[in-house]
């Protein structure tokens, strides 16, 4: 096995253990939100009580939209636009989309830890496409401040019905991927680490084993043995498709994950690849739209969003909730059939988007 420098060492222990950190992130967010955060004078343990119940609600959207591997908000926003006001009461559509991202962020990080961990990420499509997606993320985040409720309705009814299009589209069953030659290791355990006929790369994030050759195509072994072959062909397409996506992450929380996939998969990126991969780039510019949607409504003379406006006694819920949430999926996406839940959510979707676009209509009028 080749040899690791100190930083690859610190690099593997942290993954090797990247359950323990993702579970003391939301421990430390809670801390520094009760020690920290403005906010009523008479807060008291009632009030940080008093949405206990949205750790369950919470915890299932998380496992179900990483296990697809789609935006955390793409269920979140729903929900709280339609089954919170029942429950509690109404919020106004920035209030909504703010906590959907918060709640994302630490889902989808949390879930991209797991998939980095078992070597299903490529971090050189990742942080082209991050970096190709910044400025829609940012702007559609902007754009949020000052569009009209039922404008804003009307535009997650479109993100919903064309996420539900792609999800009923795409094909994200598990191709079972080539085992490693465990005979040419000598018959002991594979170690996808540069062990014996495993391609190595010793910068590659994680224990996956990663080689390109001269013709541009990948070899990547992820932590169990298992070979996937592919390209990195098709920028341009992925480009489109994230810069769409990417207003629509700014705008209302997701769409960046549900376009994106899509084009991983048109250009012939293995489905767990392209589903690790994605995590990555929906969890960093939901992180991005978050700060933004946080502190960035006096760029654009809309209301100012400030930390006392959060809503801080229903986000110490959400984050940890979804932070568990993103731990499970990976294992129920090796242990479910994705197309079923995939299925089922484009079918709830579909259903969401036709209440959005009668409440934007009755709005309009």
């Amino acid at each position: 096995m080749s040899s690791l420098s100190w930083s690859g060492r610190l690099q593997r222990t942290f993954l090797d253990y990247q359950h323990v950190f993702v579970f003391l992130a939301p421990i430390l967010f809670i801390v520094g939100v009760y020690f920290g955060a403005p906010t009523p004078a008479d807060a008291d343990a009632g009030y940080w009580l008093k949405f206990w119940w949205l750790f369950p609600f919470f915890l299932l959207g998380a496992t179900i939209v990483n296990t697809v591997g789609i935006s955390g908000s793409a269920l979140f926003v729903p929900y709280l636009i339609f089954i919170f006001p029942l429950l509690a009461f109404e919020l106004d559509p920035a209030t909504i989309v703010k906590i959907g991202l918060i709640s994302e962020s630490f889902g989808l990080s949390s879930s991209s830890l797991a998939f980095i961990q078992h070597g299903l990420v490529d971090r050189r499509l990742a942080a082209t496409l991050v970096g190709g997606s910044i400025p829609f993320v940012v702007g559609g985040a902007l754009l949020s401040f000052v569009i009209p409720e039922p404008i804003f309705q009307l535009l997650l009814a479109i993100a919903l019905l064309a996420s539900a299009a792609l999800l009923f589209k795409i094909d994200l069953s598990h191709d079972e991927p080539a085992d490693s030659d465990s005979e040419a290791s000598g018959g002991v355990a594979v170690e996808a680490d540069g062990g014996p006929d495993l391609p190595d790369d010793s910068a590659k994030p994680g224990a996956a084993g990663v080689s390109t050759d001269d013709d541009g195509v990948v070899t990547r072994v992820d932590r169990t043995g298992n070979t996937y072959s592919y390209t990195r062909g098709g920028y341009l397409e992925r480009f489109g498709n994230y810069s769409i996506g990417g207003v629509f992450q700014g705008l209302a929380g997701f769409g960046i994950g549900e376009l994106g996939i899509i084009s991983m998969l048109r250009t012939s990126v293995p489905v767990r690849i392209a589903i690790g991969t994605n995590h990555i780039v929906v969890a960093t510019t939901a992180i991005l739209a978050s700060l933004v949607h946080v502190f960035g409504g006096g760029l654009v003379g809309g209301h100012t969003m400030d930390l006392a406006s959060t809503p801080w006694n229903m986000v110490v819920w959400t984050v940890p909730a979804a932070a568990t949430g993103g731990q499970i999926a990976p294992f129920v996406a090796n242990a479910l059939d994705t197309g079923t839940i995939k299925h089922a959510v484009g079918i709830l979707f579909a259903i969401i988007a036709t209440a959005l676009f009668l409440m934007a209509g009755s709005g309009l009028i």
